[in-house]
């Protein structure tokens, strides 16, 4: 059997590397721009066309954007939550993915987070403390039911958040992303003016983040489970009957308020 050729990586590849692994390693920083074509040419020793295509790569990627006119250059973008939730939430929109799989995935997911935020030692440090602020936020701002929604969401953010696992923070806390931006649509005056939330629905939610807390506080892993389950089938029964069961929509990530 022949050999299979290993493609060598094109030269543009090569650079687009090496500026990626300074990215992603920190030599360079959000908001840093890179140096000029000119001075990559010379750092590298490659062609201007090879350049300007490593810059495209990275562009691609959306490690940079690339500013225009006199005060241009290419503005160095660290990976983040928001930016993994709009890819995701552009994936599901093509496999025409509904709120209510976002949701009923949450409700499967979150719990774990609650009950990982029982259990961490430094807890009370740790978690606690913006859980509680989270709380206190919805307390204060109770009587402005259009800030209830995103005050409220807050609260789930925190618990995964804090669950202390950075791979589950990543993926659950875009599905979170996806999931609010939606919610906060529903909820929106605009969009659902005839119907607000309810002052009976918002004191049951907050009567529910208070027991969560409670039970985390305890290191209660197994009840704070449960009430993260009982809490999120609740919300996620109120949303859906409120909003139309559409198709994930990307262009809400973009345009959420957070």
């Amino acid at each position: 059997m022949p050999a299979q050729r290993i493609r060598q990586p094109r030269v543009a590849e090569l650079v687009a590397s090496r500026l990626r692994d300074d990215i992603l390693t920190g030599r360079l920083k959000e908001g840093d721009v890179l140096p000029s074509q000119e001075a990559l040419f010379a750092e590298f020793g490659v062609s201007p066309p090879a350049v300007r295509e490593a810059v495209h790569i990275l562009e691609s990627d959306g490690l940079i954007s690339v500013r225009r006119g006199n005060i241009g250059g290419a503005v160095v973008h660290l990976p983040s939550a928001e930016r993994t939730a709009q890819m995701i939430s552009m994936v599901l929109q093509t496999r025409s993915a509904t709120p209510a799989d976002v949701s009923e995935a949450l409700l499967h997911l979150e719990p774990i987070c609650a009950g990982m935020c029982a259990s961490r030692g430094d807890r009370m440090t740790e978690v606690v403390p913006h859980l509680q602020a989270a709380i206190d936020v919805q307390v204060e701002q109770f009587d402005r039911t259009s800030r209830y929604v995103s005050n409220a969401r807050r609260f789930h953010e925190a618990i995964v958040s804090r669950c202390g696992n950075e791979p589950m923070i990543l993926l659950i806390g875009s599905l979170e992303l996806i999931w609010s931006a939606h919610e906060s649509s529903v909820w929106s005056d605009e969009c659902h003016p005839e119907d607000p939330m309810r002052p009976k629905t918002m004191r049951a939610a907050l009567r529910d983040h208070h027991r969560i807390v409670e039970a985390i506080i305890d290191g209660n892993s197994s009840r704070a489970v449960r009430l993260a389950e009982d809490h999120l089938a609740a919300a996620r029964h109120n949303t859906l009957a409120a909003g139309s069961d559409r198709t994930i929509e990307a262009k809400l990530i973009a345009n959420h308020d957070r």
